[in-house]
């Protein structure tokens, strides 16, 4: 586990964005932990957030012209991503789109800069692959090529088939998903860390039985 997966797992439990107990997902499957980026509900936890997905996409050396989030949970982060990335002297253009066309003003449902070049998809999760695939069909629509997709925690579970959302995803579109940490990273945090060892047969078994 690279120590920018261990310090934003730190900062997810810190945040309780991160929990433990049992919770049914959207698969109707019993978790042991949850996941809800939705949490992390302030200025500053926004600001590190952003700090970790940019040094993520950084650390990867991915390539790309532009960064996209799509609608609810990627604008936010879109945007602040972009920031940082600013600030640390790599500026990109970057864009989101609306749920409903915008039928006055300057209309449509793209708000940022236009879509071209390869464009990297920020988001948090990916659970069914929906928001990738239509932000794939947007971004093609528009002459422009996937790069990629960035996001949080890759849950590491079986999505429709033996492959995982996160897999499914990378191989119907052929580009990478990159993730800030994954179910393995979890896992060896837990066992490093006596406080919350106590949940980490649970999450293991989770995997055994769910992952991939």
């Amino acid at each position: 586990m690279s120590s920018l997966s261990h310090d934003f797992i730190r900062f997810a439990l810190d945040q309780n964005v991160l929990r433990f107990g049992e919770f049914k997902t959207k698969a109707g499957r019993l978790s042991p932990y949850f996941f809800n980026s939705g949490l992390f509900q302030d200025g500053a936890a926004l600001a590190q957030l952003s700090e970790f997905y940019a040094g993520r996409l950084l650390e990867s050396g991915l390539q790309f012209d532009m960064l996209f989030g799509p609608a609810y949970k990627g604008i936010p982060l879109v945007a602040a991503i972009s920031v940082i990335l600013a600030q640390q002297g790599h500026n990109f253009p970057y864009a989101f789109n609306r749920k409903e066309v915008k039928d006055h003003g300057e209309g449509g449902t793209i708000v940022g800069a236009p879509l071209k070049g390869h464009v990297l998809i920020v988001d948090d999760v990916i659970s069914a692959g929906t928001s990738v695939r239509e932000s794939v069909e947007l971004i093609r629509a528009q002459g422009a090529t996937p790069a990629g997709v960035l996001i949080a925690l890759d849950r590491m579970e079986r999505g429709t088939g033996e492959l995982s959302a996160v897999q499914e995803v990378s191989a119907s579109y052929g580009i990478p998903v990159i993730a800030i940490a994954n179910l393995a990273d979890l896992l060896d945090f837990l066992k490093d860390n006596a406080d919350l060892a106590s949940h980490r047969p649970a999450v293991a078994a989770y995997r055994e039985q769910y992952g991939v």
